[in-house]
């Protein structure tokens, strides 16, 4: 399998960089500071090539009383800069060393005088491109900076080191989602955005409308066009009645072909009018309303609609056609919650198996999460390095861990034993622990912190606690549902076998006081060829807060959306 393969040297994994010259970008002028600087021997091995170089300014220095500057230039592309030396007779200094600022240059390669950290430096020759920052307004100085005081500064963040990092990474893990599924014969299925059914059952849905726009929209029209009166619509009727009776004049004198069309066609133009007099009397401002209940079917789907809290379900309907197959997309939740776990948006990557049950769903699951560890730590180790260095020293010794380790696999019930056992031995928990209850974050951290000191696959949790289309037992008791659960978030992923039988699922579905008729679509799948199958879901920010060590998901996305901010 490929995450079994020997991984390179952590220096080399950073990136394919042969030891021929520096890479110059396919579709622009400039080298990437990674070519120039990731290579095996820092970049030594380039002295004496001339290359273009861009990105901003890091940190800059005027030295030798202003006859020349030293700027450190970062163009994204590593989390290392690229040490630029310019000469004061070929730019204005000053204007170049403010940090912020945006350059793009040409020169030589040279090694530095021995003793200092870099092993290449660029020599100025010209300077083709200067984005000036002024420094008295620029919010993201050279300064430690928090990353709640970043969030502040959405458009601004990714040219700190920490956010383009984690853009990084985060490319990385996607990158090596679509790998890991691929390679397994995996069809990667586009789920809509905008969906009819509640996968979760919870209600915590945004609704998707254009009713409250329509109606402002309305509303406006009405206070600059009123509607007619009802003397507008007597005059209106009057109008046809009169026309319609100097057409049956006509008819009976027997007036010319061509008077009999001209008066028709006047009376074709009355009726019209008394029509739209007619439809616009019957305009009223505000939200339209059917027997007191706010009327779904004059909406853009002509039924209710909501932005989707999964993507599950739809693709169950191409696992019950193709067998394998993933989705990998935004879902939103209208969840008032503030804590450092919670997003409105975020990313989920969810897999369906046809001809699975719940042990193939946690061999994939496990899998897969080995498989993205090892990648981290094959192309992206330098930046899990910053990672280690800045947030949690821990998480490159972590990643290792979890790549290499079988995961422990325990069911709900000896879970709960577990936690049971650590409260009678004096351990206290926020939430007390006792059978059919959902098990908490402090009670998922403790079981693969504490007690295994790796990652841990809970399954077959009470019926209760777990959505409707989950397998249920034969104890009538529980579902064939999973959670896997890893150090530093608690739960990565959840997952189950579905529910393939038509009467247990319809029986669940009203169990669970839900409407059939939105789930008829998805009934019709146990109806017409029913399949055991399985799959599961990965939040994919947690998978980056696992990964990195930084503690709150709004610094591991590029766009944070969550009760009170959507910027941008």
């Amino acid at each position: 399998m490929g995450d079994q393969a020997t991984p390179p040297a952590p220096e080399l994994a950073a990136m394919a960089i042969n030891d021929g010259p520096c890479l110059k970008h396919p579709f622009s002028d400039r080298a990437p500071v990674r070519s120039i600087v990731c290579r095996p021997d820092g970049g030594a091995g380039l002295a004496g090539q001339r290359v273009r170089a861009g990105g901003w300014v890091k940190t800059g220095r005027e030295q030798g009383k202003g006859s020349f500057a030293f700027l450190e230039v970062n163009d994204g592309s590593c989390p290392a800069n690229l040490q630029v030396i310019v000469d004061g007779g070929v730019a204005d200094l000053s204007t170049l060393v403010q940090t912020g600022t945006c350059v793009s240059v040409e020169g030589l390669l040279k090694v530095p005088p021995e003793g200092t950290k870099q092993k290449i430096e660029l020599r100025v020759e010209k300077v083709l491109h200067v984005g000036l920052t002024d420094p008295a307004s620029y919010p993201i100085p050279k300064t430690k900076l928090s990353l709640e005081f970043l969030r502040d500064h959405i458009h601004l963040r990714p040219r700190t080191n920490t956010i383009s990092a984690v853009a990084r990474i985060r490319n990385a893990l996607a990158f090596a989602t679509h790998s890991f599924f691929q390679e397994h014969g995996f069809l990667y299925v586009h789920t809509p955005i905008i969906t009819t059914s509640d996968c979760e059952g919870a209600g915590e849905m945004f609704q998707a409308t254009t009713l409250i726009s329509e109606a402002e929209k309305l509303d406006k029209e009405l206070i600059l066009n009123p509607p007619p009166t009802e003397a507008d619509i007597e005059a209106a009727k009057r109008d046809v009645g009169e026309k319609s009776s100097f057409v049956a004049q006509l008819k009976a004198a027997k007036a010319t072909k061509e008077d009999i069309s001209a008066s028709v066609a006047d009376l074709k133009k009355v009726k019209e009018n008394l029509s739209r007099v007619e439809e616009r009397a019957k305009l009223k401002p505000g939200i339209p309303k059917k027997d007191g209940k706010i009327d779904y079917g004059q909406d853009f789907f002509g039924r209710q609609a909501f932005l989707t809290v999964s993507g599950q379900l739809q693709v169950e309907t191409y696992a019950c056609a193709v067998s394998s197959v993933y989705t990998f997309g935004p879902t939103f939740r209208a969840e008032h919650s503030h804590t450092s776990r919670h997003l409105a948006e975020f990313w989920m990557v969810e897999p369906e198996i046809a001809f699975a049950d719940l042990q193939d769903d946690m061999n994939c699951a496990e899998a897969y999460v080995k498989y993205m560890c090892q990648w981290l730590l094959n192309k992206c180790f330098d930046d899990m390095e910053l990672m280690a260095k800045l947030y949690d020293k821990g998480c490159i010794d972590r990643l290792r861990m979890v790549s290499s380790t079988p995961f422990e696999r325990i069911t709900y019930t000896e879970a709960v034993q577990l936690l049971e056992e650590a409260v009678r031995g004096g351990k206290e928990f926020e939430k007390n622990v006792e059978w059919g209850i959902d098990l908490a974050s402090e009670h998922e951290r403790y079981l693969t912190e504490d007690i295994f000191k790796k990652p841990v696959i809970v399954y077959n949790y009470p019926k209760g606690i777990k959505a409707f289309y989950m397998r249920l037992n034969d104890d009538s008791k529980t579902v064939a549902a999973m959670d896997i659960l890893v150090p530093k978030v608690g739960e990565l992923i959840g997952g189950s076998q579905r529910e393939e039988r038509y009467e247990v699922i319809q029986q669940r579905i009203v169990e669970m006081g839900l409407p059939l008729e939105p789930y008829e679509w998805y009934l019709d799948l146990r109806r017409y060829g029913t399949v055991k199958h399985c799959g599961f879901g990965l939040g994919f920010e947690r998978m980056i807060l696992f990964a990195t060590g930084i503690d709150n998901i709004r610094d591991v996305i590029p766009f944070p959306r969550y009760p009170g901010r959507a910027d941008l």
